[in-house]
């Protein structure tokens, strides 16, 4: 999601256009009138039958309707945080969702609603946003580092999880795969399970996308100008911002992927801290990852990799340009994702529930062992 930067600036800007909507056919009441004036007992028959069926099926469809997720604000480390959760009755293990970069949570509320349906809502699921990439400036401008990220999730576990009783299962996306190893570090006991989706553990020397981010953001001149343009794109209408997404970086997204986008990332306080953040990412993970740390845990992870991913390439996975994570810690369970719904695939419905699926999996087969 991190490129959504790059091509929104060279995109040409719409103006004057109607935002896109879904409506629902209206249930009329003709059948029903229908079946008391028809004058042949076999077509009333017929069509009683017919308004029952779909009564049911209507039925039926509400049941099997995902369970949305509630968003609310809290603060955390004294920063005001965005939270996406959905809470289970009677959980058997709670699911903490960390976002990569940007790290606005709403991108992904299909996958969280259907990570909750595939778990049979046997889990509880909270998803938590980076501080200060939010819809609103609560941070007055401030730039928080990676480090400073991943200490607020720490803190966040401290605040709200760490009292709860059953086990903690994280799931990180990108560079919340990293924080996610991070956590396990801090919260080894807690936590049961660490699953990576389309990791990005270390610097891809050879991905040209890379080095040009990475030297966007190493600039404040740059970082403040790119960030600049791209929130001058606040004076179109929410109607024109929306088209503009749908029309470029956002051709297959969802409704709720190309909302986001436009709250959210045409925040500068947004882009500013999306790019500082991104710089110091690039310096941490530019020494080799704690190989010791991950085959001490390898029964504990879990990564997806997906073809041609740049931020979590598959030489990591076949090629070995440096060590092979499944040569360093062969116990860990290693998946590459073929569907094409590529690196940010909360984007769109296919690949949230494609990814949440896999997911889900995962979590069953782990617990099938633990038990």
């Amino acid at each position: 999601m991190r490129l959504v930067v790059v091509n929104l600036l060279l995109q040409p800007w719409p103006w004057v256009t109607p935002s896109l909507r879904c409506f629902l056919p209206k249930i009329e009441g003709s059948i029903l009138r229908s079946v008391h004036s028809s004058r042949f007992s076999s077509g009333r028959r017929y069509r009683l039958n017919r308004v029952t069926a779909d009564m049911e099926t209507q039925n039926k469809l509400m049941e099997k309707a995902k369970r949305p997720v509630n968003f609310r604000l809290c603060r955390v480390s004294g920063s005001m945080t965005e939270i996406m959760e959905i809470q289970a009755e009677n959980p058997t293990f709670h699911v903490l969702f960390i976002p990569g970069n940007p790290g606005v949570v709403s991108f992904y509320n299909e996958f969280l609603e259907s990570l909750y349906e595939f778990l049979d809502g046997n889990a509880s699921i909270v998803a938590i946003g980076h501080i200060s990439h939010t819809s609103k400036d609560w941070e007055s401008g401030r730039l928080f580092s990676f480090q400073e990220q991943i200490d607020h999730k720490m803190d966040f576990i401290r605040q709200e999880l760490e009292k709860v009783k059953v086990p903690i299962v994280l799931v990180g996306h990108s560079i919340g795969s990293y924080i996610c190893l991070e956590i396990l570090r801090k919260f080894s006991k807690k936590v049961v399970y660490c699953i990576g989706l389309y990791p990005f553990l270390t610097l891809n020397q050879q991905s040209t996308t890379q080095s040009f981010i990475g030297k966007l953001a190493a600039s404040s001149v740059l970082s403040a100008t790119a960030s600049f343009l791209i929130a001058s794109l606040r004076l179109l209408p929410m109607s024109a911002a929306r088209l503009l997404v749908a029309k470029s970086v956002g051709a297959s997204w969802s409704d709720t992927a190309v909302q986001a986008a436009c709250t959210h990332l045409r925040q500068y306080h947004t882009m500013r801290n999306v790019l500082f953040m991104a710089k110091s990412e690039f310096i941490q993970l530019a020494a080799e990852p704690d190989w010791d740390f991950m085959r001490e845990n390898q029964s504990k992870l879990a990564f997806l990799f997906g073809i041609d991913d740049h931020w979590g390439p598959l030489q990591l996975f076949e090629e070995n340009p440096f060590v092979q994570i499944s040569k360093q810690a062969p116990g860990t369970s290693l998946s590459i994702e073929r569907e094409g719904h590529t690196h940010g695939f909360s984007c769109t419905v296919a690949g949230s529930e494609w990814v949440a699926q896999h997911v889900a999996t995962l979590i069953k087969n782990r617990f099938s062992q633990l038990q």
